[in-house]
């Protein structure tokens, strides 16, 4: 199994900008000294869900601030940049640290943004896999031209070509039917959101196993936060976590000016404790062999700053490091060949 961080940079009450990126840079050096294997980065715009506007930036920053742990992106927006500056920005990152850095890619949500530095609402409805195209076409032959009719233009030779041939991994963020094939057809697996519970994550591997006719290594998201017992972890989480959440959620808005009903942050908060590994270190172990065994999934990106309390997401941190160890030895006592 493979353990690691889901860094959104989130603004809790009373944090700066400053303050909050600074603490992801902190995490994630964390997890590169105690052995974690990856950490995430989470992109938002205009809202204080998360206060990192460019994951590739980001990114780019950490490779260079680690030194063994892999950095990927969860996600960077596809439809609020150019896919070919996109693919430049991600063949240098694997240009300056080969074989650590992966793209992670997402439609996003209908939010202003794309009204603001993206293609509009139409380019978010219709033109992902087209995108998605141009990217890919860009690491995979000399020069790329965009036919169109989303984003269309002239043929060009991108500048550097990335170190791993054909490209750094690709994920792709995938809470529908139709986003799971476009990621099938073209073999790129996926990431897996917070929300969903280890049926509907099966559900899509399946679905993705089928189409693409071949296992995928795919990423399942989700919360975590240890403590003494898991009655002290869930009210730990429940008394902090909706104090960020709410003003989070409620700060996106939709592109076409729609009303959109709110999430309650204290239901949501409630349903990710059900979900994902929050208790002692032994809950926290077997919810994640759990979620494994369901899903196929054996790759997991978890976000640690449920509380706001650096103390607390270190201990949290310091936990998982223990059991991505504990479960290592399982996993390897139960090998074939061993005894």
């Amino acid at each position: 199994m493979r353990l690691g961080l889901f860094l959104v940079s989130p603004q809790w009450p009373g944090r700066s900008h400053g303050e909050a990126l600074a603490e992801t840079v902190r995490l994630a050096q964390l997890a590169d000294g105690l052995g974690l294997d990856d950490v995430w980065l989470a992109e938002h715009h205009f809202v204080s869900y998360g206060v990192c506007p460019s994951a590739v930036t980001l990114a780019g920053h950490l490779l260079g601030t680690t030194t063994r742990v892999d950095v990927g992106t969860a996600v960077s927006v596809l439809p609020v940049t150019h896919p070919v500056a996109l693919a430049e920005q991600a063949a240098m990152l694997d240009q300056l640290a080969p074989g650590r850095f992966t793209l992670g890619i997402g439609r996003g949500g209908p939010w202003r943004e794309l009204v603001v530095q993206g293609g509009g609402v139409e380019r978010f409805a219709c033109g992902f896999a087209e995108e998605l195209d141009a990217l890919l076409g860009a690491w995979r032959a000399p020069t790329v031209a965009g036919p169109g009719p989303t984003v269309p233009f002239p043929r060009v030779a991108v500048v550097p070509r990335p170190a791993t041939p054909g490209g750094p991994p690709v994920r792709v963020a995938a809470t529908s039917e139709a986003t799971v094939d476009v990621a099938a057809d073209r073999g790129l697996p996926l990431l897996l959101g917070m929300h969903a519970d280890d049926a509907e994550r099966a559900a899509m591997v399946r679905r993705w196993t089928t189409r693409a006719g071949c296992a995928g290594d795919h990423v399942a998201v989700g919360i975590a936060h240890v403590a003494d017992t898991r009655a002290d972890a869930v009210r730990e989480v429940r008394e902090a976590l909706p104090t960020w959440l709410g003003p989070g959620l409620a700060g996106h808005v939709r592109a076409d000016g729609a009303p959109r009903t709110l999430r309650d942050p204290v239901a949501y908060t409630d349903l990710l404790c059900r979900l994902h590994p929050v208790g002692s270190v032994d809950d926290v172990a077997e919810r994640l062999a759990e979620t494994a065994a369901a899903t196929g999934v054996e790759r997991l990106a978890l976000m640690v700053q449920t509380t706001g309390d650096p103390a607390r997401t270190t201990a949290t941190v310091e936990a998982l490091a223990h059991v991505r160890g504990l479960l290592s030895c399982h996993s390897e006592d139960h090998a074939p060949g061993r005894r």
